[in-house]
């Protein structure tokens, strides 16, 4: 079993700041790869950036420049830091990590319960 537990989200004004943290715990070695994901109203899911276990990041173009991934594989957790928000930015925002279980590259994927984040004035 494994559990993500993220921390951070809430409101804030359009040119803020938050900062969101997942910790990871239960029975694992480690992850290939952790991330964010988040999702609006009506919007599917979408990958906002991730991290692999030797710190490559990717992030998307919407949030670049503005948000920063960062891993600490020790502690197990991640982290996103969101600078200048806009109110397009507002969604729920969960946690990702996997590892790769297959040759073919499959993926076992573990995911947080997502904090909310809103940005509006």
């Amino acid at each position: 079993q494994v559990q993500l537990v993220e921390s951070g989200g809430g409101l804030v004004q359009p040119g803020g700041s938050l900062r969101l943290s997942c910790v990871a715990s239960g029975r694992f070695r480690s992850f290939d790869g952790m991330g964010w994901y988040r999702q609006a109203p009506g919007k599917e899911r979408e990958l906002v950036a991730s991290i692999g276990s030797g710190g490559s990041a990717n992030t998307a173009d919407s949030v670049k420049g503005r948000f920063t991934i960062s891993r600490d594989n020790a502690k197990n957790t991640v982290s996103l830091q969101m600078n200048s928000l806009k109110p397009e930015d507002t969604a729920i925002y969960y946690c990702n990590a996997y590892r790769v279980i297959s040759v073919e590259g499959a993926r076992a994927n573990y995911w947080g319960q997502g904090t909310q984040v809103t940005v509006s004035s």
